[in-house]
């Protein structure tokens, strides 16, 4: 069984927290629990699902943390659930978290944002962000029951959360969604926008949303 040392209950603290938001998006989601050098944890998480082969539309929200020097490699996507449930056993001292051993395979896992190559094109305020988000939260709730079953909806948050704001960079809502869902937006503190290839990423000292 691999095992990621968190380092102290604040780690702990941290991963049940942001994976505690990430399932009020998505009740059944997965979170890709990964190493990729010495001493670094990358949890991420869709918070919203694209469609088609290259995922478009796809939202993940991105938390790094350092951890100590141990798992170099892991790479692991599991469910909410039974993360919540492994870290419900370390109680209130323990910061060894034991990785369920069985994994799914979301299509959104396959996604791997570039690390290198960034352009930064501008900086938001997080008041601005949050209001994006909260209108497109409006707008989804005035309407789920148009007909259509569950098609409409997904289509209607498609549209909803695929269209760019009126921001200076804009954004698509979607980025602001997960930032604000995530708890990554905090007052009187600015979010930066980049972007590389297909992809553009908001980042706050939080964590980071990126859409694709």
């Amino acid at each position: 069984m691999e095992q990621i040392e968190l380092g102290d209950p604040r780690g702990v603290t941290d991963l049940a927290t942001f994976v505690g938001r990430a399932k009020v998006a998505v009740p059944d989601g997965a979170v890709r629990l990964q190493v990729p050098a010495p001493g670094l944890l990358v949890a991420t998480v869709a918070v919203l699902e694209g469609t088609g082969l290259m995922g478009a539309g796809t939202v993940l929200g991105m938390r790094v943390v350092s951890i100590p020097d141990r798992n170099h490699g892991l790479d692991a996507t599991v469910s909410f659930r039974s993360v919540a449930d492994r870290l419900a056993r370390l109680g209130s001292e323990g910061t060894t978290f034991s990785v369920p051993a069985t994994t799914v395979s979301p299509s959104w896992a396959g996604l791997t944002p570039p690390r290198q190559g960034w352009e930064r094109v501008g900086l938001l305020d997080g008041a601005a962000v949050r209001r994006v988000a909260e209108a497109g939260i409006a707008e989804v709730a005035q309407q789920p029951h148009q007909g259509g079953g569950g098609a409409a909806v997904a289509e209607l948050r498609r549209r909803v959360w695929g269209a760019m704001s009126d921001t200076a960079p804009p954004i698509a809502a979607g980025l602001a969604f997960g930032a604000h869902v995530l708890g990554f937006l905090r007052s009187g503190e600015t979010a930066t926008v980049a972007t590389c290839g297909r992809w553009t990423r908001l980042s706050t000292t939080r964590g980071h949303v990126l859409v694709r």
